[in-house]
Order: C-alpha cells, then structure tokens, then sequence
C-alpha cells in the first residue's frame, strides 16, 4: 500500500481509468460478435452492425484504450471475416 499522497491518489485515478477500458474493450466484442453473427445469419443490417463495430474500435483508439495499430488489425480481421461470410452465404 503506498504512503505517499499522490501515488495514493494515482492508484485512484488508475482503478477508475480501468474500470472504465474495461467496460470499452467489452464493448469492443460485443460489438464485433453482433456484426459476425448477423453475417452468419444473413440478416439485413449487417453493413449498419459492422458501421457500429468499426466506429467502436476508433473510438477506442482515439481514446488510447487499445493501440492505433491494434485498431487497425481488428477492423482490418473484421471486415475480412464479414466479407467472406457474406460471400459464402450469397453462394449458397
């Protein structure tokens, strides 16, 4: 336990900082897992779920909750994905 006043008040400010990524990175899946999953089922609003999981990811980033390049990367995985589940269904 620090003695000392601003390390007692930086440990504060880092469990609220946390608490609050946490809940961002949370959304962050279940955003993309909502887009995945109306690509699997080839529901009708999947540009518009994978509009909403893609401005999540940066608006995580621009808040330094995950790295630039991390942003880039899963949105980069997630259009891909949903791409290719399109395709797949539309063969079908």
């Amino acid at each position: 336990m620090a003695n000392i006043k601003s390390q007692i008040k930086r440990n504060r400010q880092n469990e609220r900082r946390h608490e609050r990524n946490k809940a961002v990175r949370s959304e962050l899946k279940t955003r993309t897992k909502n887009a995945v999953k109306a690509a699997e089922t080839g529901a009708d609003d999947v540009a518009e779920r994978l509009r909403e999981a893609v401005k999540r990811i940066d608006k995580a980033a621009a808040k330094g909750v995950i790295h630039p390049n991390q942003a880039a990367r899963r949105k980069s995985r997630l259009v891909r994905h949903i791409a290719q589940l399109v395709t797949e269904r539309s063969g079908e």
